[in-house]
């Protein structure tokens, strides 16, 4: 069951974009350097850009359809979930590697309830 309205996953968007940006100084693992601050804050600055370009309520520039929106929120999330692995940084102390877990997932979860398309007020305006 689809239940999130596509005009508060688009606040989400944008709250986990800034929140990812931030999340190495958040967490305390800024000094680490590398792929563990480095995928968080591009993912962040690309989740961003992105949603700018989604057809949704908090797209200005909207072309990307949200169905596509939500498959790079899917891969996205995915790689970010797994990248302590991918980039063997998951032997690190837990708060450098289990943001991009929890984070990872929790998207993956708000993308499954997530509705795929925004309501006629919304696409009426484009």
């Amino acid at each position: 069951m689809r239940f999130i309205p596509t005009k508060v996953h688009g606040v989400l968007d944008y709250l986990v974009g800034i929140a990812l940006i931030a999340a190495p100084w958040l967490f305390g693992f800024a000094g680490v350097g590398g792929p563990a601050v480095v995928i968080p804050i591009v993912l962040g600055v690309g989740l961003i850009v992105y949603s700018l370009f989604t057809k949704y309520e908090w797209g200005p520039f909207g072309f990307i359809p949200m169905p596509v929106h939500l498959v790079f929120d899917i891969v996205a999330s995915l790689f970010l979930a797994l990248s302590p692995w991918i980039f063997g940084f998951a032997g690190e102390a837990l708060n450098v590697w289990l943001p991009h877990v929890v984070v990872g997932v929790t998207v993956i979860i708000v993308v499954l309830f997530s509705k795929p398309q925004p309501g006629p007020s919304a696409t009426r305006n484009r």
